[in-house]
């Protein structure tokens, strides 16, 4: 049963990520929160199913709890983290077809974060075209970043998905009385939803758990008749456990509604990068260090002068 299985992040990976983190938790969420949205996007254009694409998530999340996500380009560890799902599978993409993806997504003519206007719903592709060697510098950050991933986990890219497990479960519960491709679809968006919280609900708990979690969310939606027993434990999952996943599952909609009010630079301009991020710390701390260089600037023209 090991491949059903995930090893899970320890108590002091998520401590470290909280406390030794050079960014604040809000700004680290809402990358990751971006990240994850982006590596879905890419694989949505890619054609790549989504068991390809979740697992990717789950590399990216992983990767991300032992090293900063300010080392390296927010959507450079996604390409990478897709590509090398994808390439381990029956659904490998060439490296010209990725670059062309994400040089869309980060492009002013996409719609991915931005409101709907003229420039993106009209197509220009003067916006996303790449020359050669932009498309080779994004091979080879890619190809590196490839690299550190595998040597960042160890090798260990194994990540078990739940929603076979959650279809199971369903006919185990005879689909809870209500119909079956109804409540199988809501389930699998709650757990397609989950790959974007930042609770990081898939390194800390096991499918089992989120498959089942799924389940109560959809059948509580979808208003189906649960049984009155306390049926998760037959799925090995305690009721504290199913408290938990439930509410983080439920909570992520309001959660990004707030964190969009509050970082419209961040969530509302296309995808974040490292630069947009760094501006929105030094806002924060009240850095001057611009106008400071530009008064160093001056001295030093006023001294070539003299």
């Amino acid at each position: 049963m090991a491949h059903l299985a995930n090893p899970l992040a320890t108590a002091e990976q998520l401590y470290r990520r909280s406390t030794f983190s050079s960014l604040p938790q809000d700004l680290q969420e809402a990358v990751f929160f971006a990240t994850q949205c982006l590596t879905q996007a890419a694989g949505l254009l890619l054609e790549l199913p989504q068991s390809v694409t979740a697992q990717a998530n789950v590399i990216l999340a992983r990767y991300w709890l032992v090293d900063s996500p300010m080392a390296h380009e927010f959507s450079d560890v996604s390409a990478a983290s897709l590509y090398l799902v994808a390439k381990m599978g029956a659904f490998p993409r060439s490296p010209r077809d990725v670059s062309t993806v994400y040089a869309y997504l980060l492009s002013p003519n996409s719609a991915f974060f931005r409101t709907p206007s003229a420039e993106t719903t009209t197509n220009d592709p003067t916006s996303y075209y790449q020359t050669e060697d932009q498309y080779y510098k994004f091979q080879k950050n890619m190809l590196e970043l490839e690299a550190r991933i595998l040597y960042s986990l160890s090798f260990n890219v194994h990540a078990a998905l739940p929603h076979g497990l959650t279809v199971t479960y369903l006919q185990t519960l005879d689909f809870l009385s209500h119909s079956r491709q109804e409540i199988s679809l809501r389930a699998s968006q709650y757990l397609n939803t989950a790959l974007l919280s930042p609770q990081l609900l898939y390194l800390t708990h096991q499918p089992h758990a989120l498959a089942t979690a799924a389940i109560y969310n959809a059948a509580r939606d979808l208003g189906a008749s649960m049984p009155e027993c306390a049926w998760w434990e037959v799925f090995d999952v305690d009721r504290e456990e199913l408290g938990f996943l439930v509410v983080g599952m439920r909570s992520l909609e309001g959660w990004i509604r707030t964190r969009k009010e509050e970082l419209p630079s961040i969530l509302g301009q296309g995808m974040p990068r490292r630069k947009d991020v760094e501006a929105e710390m030094k806002l924060r701390s009240g850095d001057t260090g611009d106008a400071e260089d530009e008064v160093m600037r001056m001295m030093d023209s006023k001294q070539e002068a003299e």
